[in-house]
């Protein structure tokens, strides 16, 4: 009796370390690509512009905008653990067929493989990691698990500086298949599976003794079934259906267009910072440290949100932090000191990747636990249209040689409409009755965490 907590205690941390580990690779096989872009235009076997390399830095997305809505519809049937294995398998296998890559079109359409990889391993992580953590410190463990992104950029920034001035480019991507010797058994071995999924195919009993061995109460992981006023049973709907239902729709529609600010700047801070410092001057090795910096004030900042978030809650710490990235954005394209640029640069990281994480965490906590993974995927799925469109963005604008300022006021207007979606979201859909099904939020705030 005096192990058991502990035991419990132990088994929750291994399903957030798990999946900080996998979003860590995600981050990285993501980011590495914004640490190759200025050496990968200036390539001499390939013929690459800024144009194409913004092209080929959107196709990764658009193979995640296809994994993270085929999970979406694969979920259900197949549970998160195996599809979790089969992602981190696919994403690591392409990384190092990319490396051996022989031209810059076998190389685009390897990074689309490569994304849906990558967008299959996210709503997966965010689901697993807001259901097997306690109720009252959800945000705060989905903003650890998912600065694992933020690490892999920093990762990513910090090989490029040490390894591209001695190495071909092509050994970053090969170092992204590490998972498959490194991650890949460790979770073949120890991630459990979902209890709401193993309760939604029937298998109670399984589900039920997850839930006790990880410490959950599985009444606040499965909700009751639904019941008519005649004490009927209802017919069941899907997941999307009711995720569309008039309580519903409104929320999931501003969660998609949410993501879809939060994505386009993460993605296209991450693409192009690097040629666009350089644009402003700096040399290679400086602009590689400005997304360093962006990496690791996200990493901060989101964690450091999302204790403030648990506290005052995460709708009005979301929309402040998409302003205060609206603010660090636009100072940074004014002529400052290289010193108050790597500050702002560090601000906008938590404005714009690390409230990129909080959106995440909003949407899984906002929706009952049995329509979570559904609206990650759903949110996720839209958003990443805007993450295509960050690269493409930058691209665009640097092929019209507008002047690099130009880049950061697009991104500031993106961040201030990201931030006016955010204040749009409902406060009280989660206290109501959905479907005739109860949330039982009331009564999870006052079981006993783990």
């Amino acid at each position: 009796m005096t192990r058991r907590p502990a035991t419990r205690q132990h088994s929750g941390l291994l399903v957030l370390a798990l999946c900080f580990v996998t979003i860590v690779f995600d981050g990285y096989d993501l980011v590495v690509y914004g640490s190759t872009v200025p050496t990968l235009i200036a390539y001499e076997g390939w013929d690459l512009d800024s144009g194409s390399a913004g092209l080929i830095g959107s196709l990764a997305l658009v193979g995640m905008l296809l994994g993270t809505l085929s999970v979406g519809l694969m979920t259900d049937r197949f549970g998160r653990r195996r599809i979790m294995i089969g992602s981190i398998a696919w994403f690591s296998v392409c990384m190092i067929a990319t490396a051996f890559a022989p031209n810059e079109v076998a190389f685009g359409v390897l990074r689309f493989l490569t994304g849906i990889g990558l967008g299959g391993v996210v709503p997966t992580c965010i689901a697993l990691t807001v259901e097997f953590a306690p109720k009252r410190r959800r945000q705060i463990a989905n903003a650890v698990m998912f600065s694992g992104y933020s690490v892999g950029g920093v990762s990513a920034a910090v090989l490029a500086i040490t390894l591209l001035p001695v190495v071909d480019f092509k050994m970053l991507y090969a170092l992204g298949a590490l998972p498959l010797v490194t991650l890949l058994p460790v979770v073949y071995r120890y991630l459990p599976e979902s209890v709401s999924y193993l309760a939604a195919v029937g298998r109670e009993a399984e589900a039920r003794a997850v839930a006790d061995q990880h410490g959950l109460v599985y009444e606040d992981v499965v909700a009751p079934t639904s019941l008519e006023s005649n004490g009927d049973l209802a017919q069941p709907i899907s997941s999307m259906r009711e995720l569309f239902s008039t309580r519903w729709r409104r929320s999931s529609l501003l969660f998609a267009a949410a993501n879809f600010c939060g994505l386009l700047l993460v993605y296209g801070l991450n693409t192009w910072l690097p040629q666009i410092m350089r644009s402003a001057g700096f040399a290679l090795g400086s602009s590689l440290a400005f997304l360093m910096v962006l990496n690791l004030g996200a990493i901060v900042g989101a964690i450091s949100a999302s204790f403030i978030a648990d506290r005052i809650g995460i709708k009005k710490v979301v929309t402040t932090s998409f302003l205060i990235a609206f603010v660090a954005i636009f100072l940074i394209s004014l002529d400052l000191p290289a010193g108050l640029l790597f500050l702002l640069v560090a601000v906008a990281g938590l404005g714009s990747v690390g409230t990129q994480i909080l959106v995440g965490g909003f949407c899984a906590t906002h929706y009952p636990q049995k329509l979570g993974a559904t609206a990650l995927a759903w949110s996720l799925g839209v958003g990443r249209i805007g993450a295509i469109c960050g690269p493409l963005l930058g691209g665009l604008i640097a092929s019209w040689a507008l002047g690099y300022q130009v880049n950061f006021y697009a991104f500031a207007v993106v961040a201030v409409l990201g931030a006016i979606v955010v204040a749009s979201v409902s406060n009280n859909d989660n206290q109501s009755q959905i479907s005739g099904i109860a949330t039982e939020e009331p009564r999870a705030a006052l079981s006993t965490e783990s």
